[in-house]
Formats: structure tokens, sequence, C-alpha cells
């Protein structure tokens, strides 16, 4: 009997304890939902303290697992708010990249006192629409007048004899310049002279007395041999010595200058044998010379007849005026043709040499233009130029390139009467960058 009662008090005693265990469980997981719900809330103020509420969370879990099934549900809530802190966090990340809260800002402006200014050569001037002066540069090359020089060749295979002038010389029309042997020439002359004498005797006698067929027939056989030597280059005083008493060598003829001119080139040698067309000399009158620039391709602009250039040799720098333009692209080179004519009465150019052209042009309305030096790319590559809005006060303004006026840009965009930075721009973006430069990295 006595054994039972303490049976039924062990057992009693037993079911109170587990009683108070599960009591106690309960009111722990009341708390610890709670404390989650509070570090929850906690960790949309801050990361940091998220953190540390549930580092204790943690750290009372383990402290108190009271079974199994328990521990996978407050894990599971542990890591559900773990997950939410990180997208909240993510969240203010992306809000502090896009210029929320303690992020790195760039930097869109620069103040400058008067001292850097100085010291960095920095212009600042007011934008004004005006017609603009400009000149656009090509090089050249000082070429013969095409048009009026004169290249000297046989029109038949001869010999050359002798040379009467040199490199370089001057010469007047009609004056010799090298004799040469042909013996197709000789035959012509014999022939000249046969024909010569048969016409001199059938017009003594007159055309009743021999007949009109020979008659028509001497004259006709005369002119065709005076033809044929006046193409082989004999001047009509060779003809008359073929046919005075003056003894002359058949076919030895002599060259003349056909025009007032200076011997650019004589690439032949006495004794040599020179084919028909084959170039001997080359005149040319120098009083006119011919310049041709050379203009990219692609480049749109008209030159007309007329338009005004100034071209440069060394020291020497004369007035041209283009006199044509090609329509053809130079297969070797890629670029454009213009041909200027050029005055050359006191030979201070001289074909050979290179030059270089400037052509002049007037904008036929007032533009706004800035020197190259004004314009800085931007951050996302568009062109800029730096505003004053108040003194020392600069930042970037986006503006539309136009045409290319020599140093000068024309731009749009931008209102008349703007005051930019001309000179020192990239100075002044520089120093913007260095405004916007984060040394920690944030």
């Amino acid at each position: 009997m006595k054994k039972t009662l303490i049976a039924i008090l062990v057992a009693g005693l037993a079911t109170a304890t587990a009683s108070l265990a599960r009591e106690s469980e309960s009111e722990h997981a009341h708390d610890h939902e709670k404390t989650t719900t509070a570090a929850a809330h906690g960790a949309q103020d801050t990361h940091e303290k998220h953190g540390e509420e549930t580092h204790d969370e943690h750290d009372a879990h383990d402290a108190h697992k009271p079974n199994t099934e328990h521990d996978h549900e407050e894990h599971d809530d542990h890591d559900s708010q773990t997950e939410h802190g990180h997208d909240e966090h993510s969240k203010d990340g992306e809000h502090t990249e896009h210029g929320g809260h303690g992020g790195h800002e760039e930097a869109t402006a620069a103040s400058l006192n008067p001292a850097q200014m100085t010291l960095a050569d920095i212009r600042v001037e007011a934008l004004a629409a005006a017609p603009v002066d400009y000149q656009l540069y090509a090089p050249g090359e000082i070429l013969s007048n095409g048009y009026t020089s004169y290249r000297v060749s046989p029109r038949v295979a001869s010999v050359v004899l002798r040379r009467h002038v040199a490199l370089g010389d001057h010469v007047k029309q009609g004056q010799p310049l090298v004799t040469l042997f042909s013996e197709s020439v000789a035959q012509t002359q014999a022939d000249y002279r046969t024909a010569w004498s048969e016409w001199q005797r059938v017009r003594e006698l007159g055309r009743k007395t021999v007949g009109e067929q020979r008659y028509i027939s001497a004259k006709a056989n005369l002119e065709a041999a005076r033809a044929t030597l006046q193409a082989y280059g004999l001047s009509s005083s060779d003809l008359e010595s073929l046919v005075s008493q003056q003894s002359v060598a058949l076919g030895e003829y002599t060259l003349r200058a056909e025009i007032d001119g200076a011997v650019l080139s004589d690439d032949f040698e006495q004794g040599q044998r020179i084919e028909a067309g084959a170039p001997l000399i080359a005149l040319a009158d120098e009083k006119q010379l011919w310049v041709e620039a050379h203009l990219p391709a692609n480049l749109s602009l008209s030159l007309g007849a007329g338009t005004q250039a100034d071209v440069v040799t060394g020291d020497v720098r004369v007035k041209a005026s283009v006199t044509q333009e090609a329509h053809t692209i130079d297969p070797v080179t890629r670029t454009r043709t213009v041909r200027l004519l050029v005055d050359n009465s006191e030979h201070r150019l001289h074909p050979g040499q290179f030059a270089e052209v400037f052509f002049r042009f007037r904008t036929q309305q007032p533009v706004l233009a800035v020197p190259e030096t004004a314009l800085m790319r931007g951050a996302d590559g568009d062109w800029t130029v730096f505003v004053e809005d108040h003194p020392g006060e600069f930042q970037p303004v986006e503006v539309e390139l136009g045409r290319a006026l020599g140093p000068l840009r024309e731009i749009t965009g931008i209102a008349p009467g703007t005051r930019i930075v001309t000179r020192g721009a990239f100075f002044v973006a520089s120093q913007i960058a260095k405004g916007g430069f984060d040394p920690h990295n944030h």
C-alpha cells in the first residue's frame, strides 16, 4: 500500500513537471516570435541593427532548443527574416547608388578662383553670331601649265646628232633645239626636190601645153612632199634650203621651239635613236603655272571657278584662283584634285615644287562658332562646352556640331550671349572629374 502511494505521487510529480516544461516552452516560443517580429522591423531601419538582433536570436534559439520540429520552424523563420533583410539592404543599396543617402554622386560643375583661372590660362568669352572668314588647308604641287606647254618629239624614228639647248635654258620661238637624222626624212626630202623641179617645169610650160592631168599631178606631188616634211618637223626655211643652191645633207633636220619658254626636261643623249613620239624636250611657259591641290574625297565643299586661295612654298606666298575641279577621285591617293592658276611672271615658283594651299571662304550667314579647344567629350560621349553661370562657376552643356570652319567649329543648341570657356576647357573638365572622384571608392 505504501509503495503504491509513493508510485502515484512520483507519477503526479512527473506530470506536473512535464506540464510546467510545456508552459515554459510555449512562453519562450511566444517571446521568440515577438523578438523575431521586432528584429524584422528593426532591419527596415538599419542593416547593422538587424544583424545584431539576428545573432542574438540565433544564440537564444541554440540555448532553448526543446525539440527538432520546433527547431526547424524557427530556422525557417530565421532564413526568411534574413532573406527579407538582405532584400531591403539591396534596395537601400540601389537607392544609394542612384544618388541616395550617403553614396557617390558625380560632380557636374567646377568652381575656380581667379588665381586658378590665371594659372591655367582659362579664357571665357560670350558667344556671338557673326560671318566667319576661314581657311581650308590642302597639300598641293606646282606643275607646268599643260595648256601652254610644248613637248618636243620626233614624228619619225630618228637618231640624235646634236643638241642645241640644255636643261633650264630659256628659249625663244623658232630657236633650234636638236638636230636629228632619219632615212625616212632623207627619202621624203629627195622626193620633194624632184617634185619641186617637175612643178617648176610644168608651170613654165603652162596648163594648155602639158595638159590638165600632168599639171595637176605635178602640183599635187609637190604639195604632198611639202606636207610630209612639215609633219616631220621641218620649217619653211628648211624647205627653201632644199631647193636653193645651199648644200643640205639629206636626212638631217632640226626641231625648233614652237613657244617661248624654259627647258624643263631633256632626257636624251647624242647618238641615241629615238622612236617616233618619244619625248625629247619639254618646254613650258612659266609666266603662268598650275597648282594642283588634293582635298579629301568626302569633303562636301564646292570650289567653283574663281575661288581665291593662297599658295605657300618656302618663304614665297602668292595668290591663286581655282580654274578647274576634277569630278573623279584619284585612284592612288583617293583624293579630289582642284586645279588653280597662279601668276609667276617673276619666276619665283618652279614646276615640281610642293606647296601648301589655303582656300579662303566666308560664311554667307552669321553663325555661332567656337575654337576646337572649347569642345570636350562628355561622360556619355556627346560634345560639350563649359558655360559660366556665375564668375568662376562652370558646368558642361551639350551642343551639336556643324561645319568645320578652319580652326573654328559651328555649334547649335546654345543661345547667343552665353559665356563659355574658349581656352582651358581641358583643365575645367579635369576639375569636374576630380570633384566627382571618391577616394574611399564608396
